[in-house]
């Protein structure tokens, strides 16, 4: 689930302030006026530890509820069990931005020399394989403030690195709009080297009609005879929750029942893994704390057959796991729940849900019919020289992306 954490090149420790009031860098624990450890005034990047306190998560909290583009993944519930499992050393780090006391910019970033299997030093934004987008959390009106203190410190502090790489981007999100404006001028030389489809429902029809202009009659019929089917072997029952009932219980299942099938045998289930499955428990359980959980099942004969979480951050939610029981996959268990996940529209203040699914999915693109672009891109970093170079790797990579089309 995690990506190996790359060796973090040695940075100054000075707090001075560079160019605009940004920190140079920050590695020891610092506070603002407030008193709030790791809260430091201005632009700053310092090992994710620092902020792994009380008031910083306070702080953290207020970002998200506010931020351009809502993305639970880089939220303090889901990226904080992720970092204490997969980077207990604390080498990745946050950059935050951080004005009149307020914490109004985040994104975990880190040093890598390991590029898709090249040797090509970079700094990129960090994720894990079970963290589906990249997206930082930035107030809307200072989106274009972050993103520049962002490029300046990486100028500064490129050491060996030759640009700077994000990955899981939406395409409609508040980063790369920011980005376009400042780094796709010819000297900085932004390029998006990746873009993959993902299936998303939009809010605006009602579920029968988002089934209706997925799937033609006889498809449509087709389901609910296997729902029918289904239903003759024994007590179908459906269940929805959005809050902490029986969730430690449900947890429970979903694991067993993910864990008997080919993720299991394969050695990829979450419970395959103390850590993923330790950050799936914690992140489901803070989620549900916070009313940021949806959680559907289908129960035959109180045993689960169907089961799928998702993340609500208004004004999107976010398809994060499912499982089914795959001695029961010719009634397609699994995409009769996903028919159900449909009424996640219409919830009050969802206006976008992403699947989260891999672009070639089977079964979730068969019935959201809508798709977002996902991208990765690449921004020369550091000086004229540096940049040059940097630019020159980037075209590469484009290039090579297309000839794998």
């Amino acid at each position: 689930m995690g990506n190996a954490v790359a060796h973090i090149d040695e940075l100054t420790t000075s707090n001075r302030l560079g160019p605009g009031g940004e920190h140079e860098a920050c590695l020891q624990g610092t506070s603002t006026r407030s008193g709030v450890a790791g809260l430091s005034e201005g632009f700053s990047v310092a090992s994710w530890r620092d902020a792994d306190n009380a008031g910083f998560i306070e702080k953290w909290h207020h970002l998200a509820l506010a931020s351009a583009t809502p993305n639970p993944f880089n939220e303090a519930w889901f990226l904080l069990p992720s970092l204490r499992q997969f980077d207990p050393k604390g080498e990745v780090m946050l950059a935050t931005h951080v004005v009149n006391g307020e914490l109004v910019g985040l994104m975990p970033m880190l040093r890598d020399r390991d590029y898709h299997g090249r040797p090509l030093p970079h700094l990129a934004n960090w994720l894990h394989s079970n963290a589906f987008s990249g997206e930082p959390l930035v107030r809307a009106d200072h989106c274009a403030s972050f993103w520049q203190h962002m490029l300046d410190w990486c100028d500064r502090h490129a050491h060996g690195s030759l640009f700077f790489h994000l990955s899981g981007i939406p395409a409609d999100g508040a980063a790369l709009a920011a980005l376009r404006d400042i780094a796709g001028k010819p000297d900085r030389g932004l390029r998006i080297v990746e873009t993959i489809e993902r299936a998303v429902l939009h809010s605006g029809r009602s579920p029968q009609d988002h089934l209706r202009l997925a799937l033609d009659k006889k498809r449509r019929k087709e389901l609910n005879r296997k729902r029918r089917r289904l239903g003759e072997l024994g007590e179908l029952v459906l269940t929805r929750h959005d809050d902490d009932t029986g969730l430690g219980s449900w947890i429970d299942q979903f694991l067993e029942l993910e864990q008997a099938g080919w993720k299991g045998a394969q050695g990829s289930a979450i419970s395959s893994a103390p850590n993923t499955e330790a950050v799936f428990r914690e992140s489901l359980e803070a989620a549900a704390r916070l009313g940021k959980l949806e959680r559907l099942a289908f129960h035959l004969d109180g045993q689960p057959v169907a089961m799928l979480s998702s993340f609500v951050c208004e004004p999107h939610a976010f398809g994060f796991k499912t499982t089914f029981d795959e001695s029961l996959a010719k009634l397609s268990p699994g995409m009769l729940l996903q028919v159900e996940n449909l009424a996640i529209l219409e919830r009050r203040g969802v206006t976008l849900s992403d699947s989260c699914a891999a672009p070639d999915h089977p079964m979730i693109g068969q019935i959201w019919p809508d798709r977002r672009e996902i991208v990765k891109l690449s921004i020369p970093i550091g000086g004229s020289l540096r940049r040059g170079i940097g630019r020159a790797l980037t075209a590469l990579e484009l290039h090579r992306g297309r000839n794998r089309k």
